[in-house]
């Protein structure tokens, strides 16, 4: 089974390393087409007595009251009690260029006592900007797929009954400031900066814009490229005078180009996972994998005297002590790609477990030519 697990993996890494050519779109992103983020405070009603209870959750007692008021009726002095009201949290992500009428997604969380949320509808409530405009209103039943049920003695509890989720629960009313157009150059940002794939992100644009043609015009020069890469993150990107915005942005997210990535070893220890990157070596290096256990086991046997002995009954101690040693012999590992990396550890027969106490010993030997990130 490892073998066959072993025989997979590198069937995978063969067919990656075969298809490495990823389209620009998929590795980077425009500067300044981003989503913006909103917030909002609401009142969610209808709760079947799970909602807040106002003398730990003053502030569900106020909104109510101010609701009311603004609804013409007068709770001011009245004591209240309802327990089906809960004040919630609305958040939302605004996405670029959404337009007014644009319907988006909003999560609900409660902020109080209440025990959950379930059944629950969210009152109208203004979702705002950092900039303290509202941008949007969120409205709508709530779908909570958490819940708890509780009797005398026991009580259960699945996922998070105080959070929720409304598809398509907020309109837009107010575009976010900024549009395309207003962009005087674009800026490709690489979600894993590296200067190898900048520097290519950067020739696949000058290859297909660079050049004279019938269709778009030549946007660059001799002197000025059409794209350059400023750093490891950012590639700067001419605007284009003859061809729309958005049509560019299309055609330069599709051109593909064969990204690159540091050599670096990923270490999960509270899961045993061990991530190896492509580009990690390591250099000639013996290694040797063992475990020792020594086993002591107390097992204390009663004396009984003989009868009429005139004896005492005494407790005699018996100790056993094993010990045991598996593994211990020593290999030779060296890895000049990632596939000989992977058959080496898979030969010598480690677990997880022991693969990232070989990998941080190799590493402080400095045989690893790689960086150690350890989670």
């Amino acid at each position: 089974m490892k073998r066959l697990l072993a025989a997979l993996l590198l069937m995978a890494l063969s067919a990656v390393d075969a298809g490495a050519a990823t389209r620009i779109k998929d590795i980077s992103s425009i500067q300044g087409v981003r989503d913006n983020q909103l917030l909002g405070y609401g009142l969610v009603i209808g709760l079947q007595g799970t909602g807040d209870t106002f003398r730990n959750s003053p502030f569900t007692e106020q909104a109510m009251q101010s609701m009311l008021d603004r609804m013409g009726v007068s709770t001011r002095g009245l004591p209240l009690r309802a327990r089906n009201v809960a004040a919630v949290a609305v958040t939302a992500n605004l996405p670029p260029f959404a337009g007014a009428g644009t319907r988006i997604d909003i999560n609900v969380a409660s902020m109080g006592d209440a025990t959950s949320l379930k059944g629950g509808t969210l009152l109208i409530t203004p979702l705002n900007g950092p900039d303290g405009q509202t941008y949007a209103v969120a409205q709508g039943q709530l779908a909570v797929t958490g819940y708890t049920a509780a009797g005398e003695a026991d009580s259960i509890t699945q996922g998070v009954p105080t959070a929720a989720r409304i598809p398509n629960g907020a309109l837009v009313e107010r575009a976010a400031p900024g549009q395309l157009s207003d962009l005087p150059n674009f800026v490709v940002e690489l979600n894993n900066p590296d200067f190898a794939t900048a520097a290519r992100v950067a020739d696949a644009i000058n290859a297909r814009f660079g050049k004279a043609s019938f269709d778009y015009g030549k946007l660059g020069g001799p002197d000025r490229p059409v794209a350059m890469a400023r750093d490891l993150r950012s590639v700067s990107v001419l605007r284009p005078p003859n061809i729309p915005p958005a049509r560019f942005l299309a055609i330069l997210g599709d051109l593909p180009v064969e990204t690159d990535s540091p050599a670096r070893v990923v270490v999960d220890q509270r899961s045993g996972t061990v991530v190896i990157g492509r580009n990690v070596k390591i250099s000639t290096v013996a290694v040797t994998q063992g475990t020792l256990t020594v086993r002591v086991t107390e097992t204390p046997e009663v004396s009984q005297p003989a009868p009429f002995s005139d004896g005492q009954t005494v407790v005699v101690p018996r100790t056993d002590v094993q010990v045991q040693q598996e593994g211990g012999y020593l290999a030779v590992v060296k890895g000049p790609d990632l596939e000989t990396l992977v058959q080496g550890l898979n030969r010598m027969g480690m677990r997880p477990t022991d693969i990232i106490s070989v990998l941080q010993a190799i590493k402080t030997a400095g045989a690893l030519q790689a960086e150690l990130v350890i989670q």
